[in-house]
């Protein structure tokens, strides 16, 4: 996740308030925000989510949650509510670490796709102008 990597660092980096809302016409806004949890390793972590809405409720289509380390994310959950899935690849359980390892490395590779499309459409530079606009 190279582009979410990159707009964190424009943002200022992690913090346990982070919160950005990029708007991107025609594609759904994408959400990046932390979470009140450490993630399943006890490190900070984040959301990233592309929200629509059906019915008046917000869905996620995808939404998936990263361990934050130096220069990397590691993916442990995913969800999508317009398919009904949510799925776990690593999480605490009864004080142990579980860790499904082909389903893991599914999450990064969705990953890693997602970062392609979110580069081909525009997201790092949508950011940057919302930047621009603020300052």
């Amino acid at each position: 996740m190279q582009i979410i990597l990159r707009i964190l660092e424009k943002a200022g980096g992690w913090t346990p308030s982070l919160y950005l809302k990029i708007e991107h016409d025609p594609f759904m806004a994408l959400v990046i925000e932390a979470t009140d949890e450490s993630g399943p390793t006890g490190l900070p972590c984040i959301s990233v989510a592309h929200y629509g809405e059906q019915n008046g409720d917000l869905m996620r289509d995808p939404e998936m949650c990263f361990e934050v380390h130096e220069k990397t994310l590691d993916a442990f959950y995913f969800r999508n509510d317009y398919l009904g899935i949510e799925q776990w690849s690593r999480s605490i359980e009864r004080g142990l670490l579980y860790h499904h390892i082909s389903l893991h490395h599914q999450h990064q590779q969705f990953a890693k796709h997602w970062d392609e499309n979110l580069r081909n459409q525009g997201f790092l530079e949508a950011f940057e102008r919302q930047l621009t606009q603020r300052a």
